[in-house]
Formats: C-alpha cells, sequence, structure tokens
C-alpha cells in the first residue's frame, strides 16, 4: 500500500512515495523501512552539513568556504551519466564513501552495505526529479584507460598534445597553468548563483577522483548545477585522455614535464 508522507522535520516540500510492504519498482519510490533507516544514518551523519531540509543548509554550512550539496534540485556533479542526468546508486556509493578532496564531505568508508543503501533512497527523497523516469540515464560505457599511460614517453608525448587542447578548450577558467586563475574564473556562477572558482588542476588530489579515467569521466560528463560542461561532443575520445594526461603531468605523473616546460618559458619570456 503505497502512503504519501511529508518529512517530519520542517514539513519538507516534496512529497515521499512511501510503500509498507511490497517491491520498489518506480523511480522515487522507497519502501517504507528503508526511509526509516536511511532517515536515521541521515540524522546521525549528514544533517549537521546538508540541513534537516537537505538544502545543505546545516548547522556547519554556514561556516564553510564550499557549501555543503543542496539535495533539492537534484543537481549532482559527480556522475557516470550525462551532462543534468541524475547519478547512479554506484556513483552515490563512490562519493560517500570516497569524500571530496578539499571539502568538508569526508569519507565514509565504515557504513555498512544497508546503510548506505538506505541513505542513498533516503537523499532521492529530498527532489522530485528522483520521481521523473525522464531524469534518470545509465551509466555511460567509457573506454578503457589508453596503455600508454604507463609508459613514460608516449605520456609524455599525449601530455604535450593535450596541453595545446587545453589551452584551447580549459584555460579560460583554469588558467594556462592550470592553477584556477583563467580570465573568466572571477564572473563565474553555480546554478544557485553563487560565486564559484575553478579547480586548481596542480593539487595532489581532484575531486572527482586521481586516476586518468576519473579526469576522463569528468570531461565526459560534466558537472550538472556547474559553468563545468561536459566535453563529450567537443573533444573526440583520444582529445580527452590527451588533456586527462597533460593535467596529471600539472601535479604527479611528470614533475619532469613541468620543469621543462618551465624552462622554455623562461627562454622565451623577454627580460622586464
Amino acid at each position: 500500500m503505497k502512503l504519501t508522507l511529508l518529512l517530519s522535520t520542517a514539513s519538507l516540500l516534496a512529497p515521499l512515495a512511501v510503500l509498507r510492504g511490497g517491491e520498489v519498482t518506480k523511480p522515487g519510490e522507497i519502501s517504507f523501512e528503508a526511509y526509516l533507516q536511511g532517515r536515521e544514518v541521515f540524522q546521525a551523519n549528514c544533517v549537521i552539513c546538508h540541513g534537516e531540509r537537505g538544502d545543505g543548509n546545516g548547522e556547519m554550512s554556514k561556516d564553510l568556504p564550499i557549501k555543503p550539496r543542496s539535495f533539492r534540485e537534484g543537481w549532482f556533479k559527480f556522475r557516470s551519466t550525462p551532462y543534468d542526468k541524475l547519478p547512479t546508486d554506484e556513483d552515490l556509493r563512490r562519493t560517500i564513501k570516497g569524500g571530496l578532496s578539499g571539502t568538508a564531505m569526508g569519507a565514509f568508508k565504515t557504513f555498512r552495505a544497508e546503510d548506505l543503501n538506505a541513505v542513498i533512497a533516503y537523499l532521492k527523497t529530498f527532489s522530485r526529479r528522483w520521481r521523473k523516469a525522464e531524469n534518470h540515464a545509465a551509466a555511460i560505457a567509457f573506454p578503457r584507460e589508453p596503455e600508454w599511460f604507463v609508459r613514460e614517453e608516449e605520456l609524455r608525448t599525449h601530455a604535450q598534445r593535450g596541453r595545446a587542447i587545453f589551452t584551447g578548450t580549459c584555460a579560460a577558467c583554469h588558467g594556462a597553468q592550470g592553477d584556477g586563475k583563467g580570465l573568466a574564473a572571477p564572473g563565474l556562477k553555480d546554478s544557485w548563483g553563487r560565486a564559484v572558482t575553478p579547480a586548481d588542476l596542480r593539487s595532489p588530489h581532484l575531486r572527482c577522483g586521481d586516476g586518468p579515467a576519473d579526469i576522463f569521466r569528468i570531461l565526459s560528463t560534466g558537472m550538472s548545477g556547474t559553468p563545468m560542461v561536459n566535453f563529450a561532443r567537443v573533444l573526440t575520445q583520444d582529445q580527452r585522455w590527451d588533456v586527462a594526461a597533460h593535467i596529471l603531468s600539472l601535479r604527479v605523473a611528470a614533475p619532469e614535464i613541468r620543469s621543462n616546460e618551465a624552462s622554455r618559458e623562461e627562454e622565451t619570456t623577454p627580460p622586464p
């Protein structure tokens, strides 16, 4: 039997399709048992940042430079699905268990599987987007990471190609050096109207993940709710892998590339 409930705290806006018994078969449905269990996990671990209403206005949020995600709009940055589509459960598991580097979003690696599944189901109750089939999509079938990433000379060649592509497509926001200080950066805002700062790609850890496949994925999907669009239609797969190689060279994969490029820039820069 279906029951339509309102979340008890602060009379949340979106009605929930809660099933007491039976099988969950439609988008946005959640079993009554999972609802209660997920709410308990959320209250114990998430509410202090994400808030009772799931709007990102928890007690700690006012003091955080990077604001917690609001689940009300149903927009998620880190996904394996196409741009503006909802994430898969596995996408949400990856974010919850792995955390987001450089933010207050820690890694909840010790969650029991049943608690993790329940809180994932619960957070979907905050937005009506989860109840519409057209907002769902299967994960993109990403290609395997090229073998040349483990061959130093080939990696260097691809990173150099990627640098040229990066300059033309990414530097306006991320800056020519990948420091997040591009010419367009000061005017960037997210879908909530808040100023956003492009990632400093020289950082030892990126929020999307640290490997080539993680960077390729974010280039392919974009980040919903932000100025970071997807480049799947602009860049070929080979070009996206080249850009990933260049981004790796900015931080950890090939420090010698950085020093060589710096030397070339010093040679070509006229004295003051």
